[in-house]
């Protein structure tokens, strides 16, 4: 067992995070729990600053041919695995190829991609068949899967199998001896990383480690970790209980975090359309008149000043490609959803609901099965713990929807969003149409924001028609942490490599 005061000692942080880290690599989920665990332990080629803007991370310079077509990477000096073993450019080339089996953005640059290869030990050389103006948007995108760097040897395991002992370069080691599945694990400082000289800037620039050891502590409920932040026996929480938000704010200890924009969060539930009753486009189609926004996110207690009103836009509200098109028809209806589900050809048939239980988005289902109820649906809902869940999406029957909720930096994109960027791919959820993949295709060719906007605008309206998931709300939940911290960055993403106390 951890003890906090044991780990103070070794000047660490403890802190509790949306659950427990179980999935040890970023290649193969979409999970954000992974994403957060790779961010710490691994590192990318290219991150994601503040304002959305790409800038280098491993990579020390690059340069691109007059056609754009051949590009060339030079990796830092100083870069080391955590076994000691200098990064290559071989290594950089094995764990790009294995990220993209999987990753629907790096199909697409693998599709227009010519050769990639290493031209020397610290150079990375890409040639593309066309031009690929978000090249670098890909390489160092902030959505899961990551395409984080890994030394060979691991990049060779098979993409459809997990990697075991993660080792990367990042500025955290993961220490396998001390980790407690249940209670806790440890991530140690890397004492051989060397942070870049910029200062940090969201998920780029130096990452300058100021403590021993980040303690992630496993926590039964929310509750309970919202009680051991205000008596100091952790200093971090992801995820804080709305209905303890009063409490919190008055607490002169503890600090919260409630951002706005693409900090914010976006409710889905994500449905099967590879078994019934969501295998029927006319059935999927009703659940639009459904899904009720501001019942939804009022039944889950987030305040008004945390909420924004009724988004339709599947690239979430206030962001560039913001979009109400194609949503004519979402508006909660009971007696003309009783109508169309009459005559879909809906035969009955048990809609199986994957809930994590006890969390929030166990009660945005609550709010939904009430009304699918009241207009003829038949539910079942089967409560599980996450790592229950993940499993059981992986397979394409016996479950239709599971509700589910992401950071807008993974949503505010057709390129990102996980249950539109991942059409007619092997995906937990199936769903398929193919004018969706071109458009893909045609948005990471576009040059201008515009161009990308129209584009944006299509693929929503289609994928309105082919309800690959429904939002059930765009929200914030404020993260907290004691006042004692110093230089904790402000992010929905949980960032503790510039952090003191």
């Amino acid at each position: 067992m951890i003890r906090p005061r044991e780990a103070r000692a070794a000047k660490a942080l403890t802190v509790v995070l949306e659950s427990e880290v179980t999935i040890l690599d970023p290649h193969v989920i979409t999970a954000t729990i992974t994403r957060t665990f790779g961010l710490h332990v691994f590192d990318m080629l290219f991150a994601m600053n503040e304002k959305g803007e790409i800038k280098p991370q491993m990579v020390e310079s690059y340069e691109a041919s007059s056609d754009k077509l051949t590009w060339s990477f030079v990796l830092r000096d100083g870069l080391k695995w955590h076994d000691g073993n200098p990064v290559t450019a071989e290594d950089c080339v094995a764990s790009l190829k294995r990220w993209s089996v999987r990753d629907p953005l790096g199909k697409m640059l693998m599709a227009d991609t010519e050769t990639l290869e290493a031209k020397d030990p610290k150079t990375i050389r890409l040639v593309l068949k066309q031009p690929f103006p978000l090249l670098l948007d890909v390489l160092g995108k902030p959505n899961a899967p990551l395409p984080v760097m890994m030394p060979a040897r691991l990049a060779a395991t098979p993409a459809d199998q997990r990697i075991g002992d993660p080792v990367g370069s990042g500025p955290f080691r993961f220490l396998k001896d001390q980790w407690r599945p249940g209670n806790a694990m440890v991530l140690e400082r890397n004492p051989a990383y060397v942070p870049r000289k910029e200062a940090p800037d969201f998920l780029a620039g130096g990452k300058d480690v100021k403590i021993d050891q980040l303690v992630l502590r496993v926590m039964p409920d929310q509750s309970t970790g919202a009680n051991a932040l205000i008596a100091g026996e952790i200093d971090y929480m992801q995820y804080l209980p709305f209905d303890m938000l009063p409490i919190l704010e008055a607490e002169k200890n503890v600090k919260l975090m409630g951002l706005g924009g693409i900090h914010q969060f976006q409710g889905n539930f994500r449905l099967n359309h590879a078994f019934p009753p969501f295998d029927n486009p006319a059935v999927r189609k009703v659940l639009w008149k459904l899904v009720d926004q501001h019942a939804t996110l009022t039944a889950i207690g987030v305040p008004d000043k945390y909420q924004t009103k009724n988004c339709a836009s599947f690239w979430m509200c206030g962001t560039p490609l913001s979009t109400d098109a194609g949503s004519s028809a979402a508006k909660v209806d009971l007696a003309a959803a009783k109508a169309e589900l009459a005559a879909s050809g809906y035969k009955g048939e048990p809609v199986i609901i994957l809930e994590v239980a006890g969390s929030i988005s166990q009660t945005a289902s609550r709010v939904l099965v009430q009304n699918m109820r009241d207009v003829g649906f038949t539910v079942e809902q089967q409560p599980r713990d996450w790592p229950t869940v993940l499993a059981r999406r992986a397979k394409k029957d016996g479950w239709s929807m599971f509700p589910v909720y992401s950071n807008g930096t993974d949503m505010y994109s057709p390129l990102t969003h996980f249950y539109v960027a991942a059409t007619c791919n092997d995906f937990p959820g199936w769903s398929c149409d193919n004018r969706v993949p071109e458009l893909m295709k045609a948005f990471t060719r576009a040059a201008t924001l515009d161009e990308r906007k129209k584009i944006a605008t299509d693929i929503q309206v289609i994928s309105y028609e082919l309800v690959p998931a429904l939002m059930w709300g765009q929200f914030t939940i404020p993260a907290g942490y004691r006042t004692s911290l110093k230089g904790l960055i402000q992010s929905s993403y949980p960032m503790f490599w510039q952090v003191d106390r």
